[in-house]
């Protein structure tokens, strides 16, 4: 560009205010049956419940699931059938996002 660089770098998005690609939590380990509800991290688009969405329903026993989005705060998960938390928790985490324990 001429010899002259105008470019000015821009710092990373922490994981905290953004879709938290990198984030990683503890699994419990406790069978939901039916209709149950979590919580949510680090999700800020359409694109996030998505992800989120059909991670967990590649997961074994999930029969549905659906997010309900909070821009920057606490998101809702419901899924329906029966499935190990830990595996939720794993599918989750495996996508770029944070499972709460409520």
């Amino acid at each position: 560009m001429c010899g002259t660089e105008s470019r000015k770098e821009l710092p990373l998005v922490s994981a905290a205010s953004g879709c938290s690609c990198c984030s990683n939590e503890t699994a419990n380990e406790v069978t939901v049956a039916g209709d149950a509800e979590y919580a949510l991290e680090g999700l800020t688009c359409g694109h996030c419940v998505q992800t989120v969405e059909k991670a967990v329903t590649a997961v074994a026993g999930v029969d549905a699931a659906s997010v309900e989005l909070v821009p920057g705060g606490r998101s809702r998960l419901v899924v329906s059938g029966a499935v190990a938390e830990a595996e939720l928790r794993d599918a989750v985490a495996s996508a770029g996002y944070s499972l709460l324990t409520t």
